[in-house]
């Protein structure tokens, strides 16, 4: 089995992003660390993609977009972030080439390897991404919209899932409520490790501990069925919920409010309802609802700025959280 970029990085004792700095000259390193690099890299036989390599000598202005389209993807919003991303592109003469496969190793190898592309920008990361490692290991300039388990050597931005959480949770804890519920995604996101989800639930629910608030958690599936029991389960046996917090598709959403309708309950009077990290408009819900916004452009842009700047020899790997903003729209109040 060939060497890869992570072998030369263990065995020189080096991160991943200083060996490619090693080998492509983009940014300067000591001597000693330089010689490490080189004595790993012959002790292993390592030979840098050639397809990597020859990136830096010409462009083809294209970007490939990785977006895998799985059974639960929720269509509009992972294409309002390709969409983001294509207009961010343009503004650089770029155009972008969609890699839609949910097993996209294999396409992404064969773009890079075959210069089809200058760079690449992840989109839907997972907490343990392959596409990351991919990355990692050819040296290609990319960016992940996204923030995985390990981020050494790679570009990454995304919204400060765990913040928007905590913003939400003091947004009710401080007008009173002891009693919140959090209306996730389904059961199968979470299972397979969607990065933004398990960051905003691990954040609401650590931070509801540390503001003394009783927190509950459902996972509906998208049928009216599975959201009045979810809703059955946040609402309790005593219907003692006075805070409620949904992070999910605008439909479940709708169907949730629905159900607070059924049950006899208002929003703000007898519960209040944040929307959190929506990239859908909430104004036009009944009742309108607060919202911590997800704004595909902010952080598509800036991972698309990001890939330039590397294919220009003028960034390296980082990790960038945009902050949260709160949209108030008048659906929490002070628990009775």
């Amino acid at each position: 089995m060939a060497a890869t970029i992570n072998d030369v990085a263990r065995v020189a004792g080096v991160s991943i992003s200083t060996v490619s700095y090693a080998l492509s000259g983009k940014r300067p390193i000591g001597e000693k660390t330089r010689q490490r690099v080189e004595a790993a890299i012959a002790e292993l036989g390592y030979t840098p993609n050639a397809g990597a390599r020859a990136l830096a000598g010409r462009r083809t202005y294209i970007l490939a977009v990785t977006e895998p389209v799985r059974p639960d993807t929720y269509t509009p919003a992972h294409m309002a972030f390709v969409l983001a991303t294509a207009t961010a592109a343009r503004a650089y003469d770029y155009d972008v080439l969609l890699l839609t496969q949910d097993e996209s190793l294999g396409g992404l190898q064969r773009v890079t390897t075959s210069r089809i592309v200058d760079g690449i920008i992840v989109l839907d990361v997972l907490a343990q991404d392959e596409r990351a490692e991919l990355v990692r290991s050819m040296g290609v300039p990319a960016a992940l919209v996204g923030i995985p388990d390990d981020t050494d050597g790679l570009a990454c931005v995304d919204l400060d899932f765990g913040a928007a959480a905590e913003l939400a949770v003091d947004r009710l804890a401080d007008a009173g409520h002891e009693v919140v519920g959090l209306l996730g995604h389904p059961e199968s996101v979470y299972e397979r490790g969607s990065n933004f989800t398990l960051r905003f639930r691990d954040a609401f629910l650590a931070h509801a501990a540390r503001r003394g608030l009783q927190a509950r958690f459902a996972m509906p599936e998208r049928t009216i069925a599975s959201v009045r029991s979810a809703m059955d389960r946040l609402l309790g046996p005593d219907r003692d919920l006075t805070g409620l917090v949904m992070h999910g598709e605008d439909t479940v959403q709708m169907r949730a409010l629905d159900v607070l309708r059924e049950q006899g309950l208002s929003v703000p009077g007898d519960v209040s309802v944040i929307s959190a990290a929506a990239t859908f408009d909430t104004s036009t819900f009944t009742p309108p609802l607060d919202t911590v916004p997800l704004i595909a452009e902010q952080s598509c842009s800036r991972a698309v700025e990001l890939t330039i700047a590397q294919i220009t020899g003028d960034a390296g790997p980082r990790v960038e959280l945009i902050p949260p903003t709160y949209v108030e729209r008048g659906s929490t109040a002070p628990r009775r």
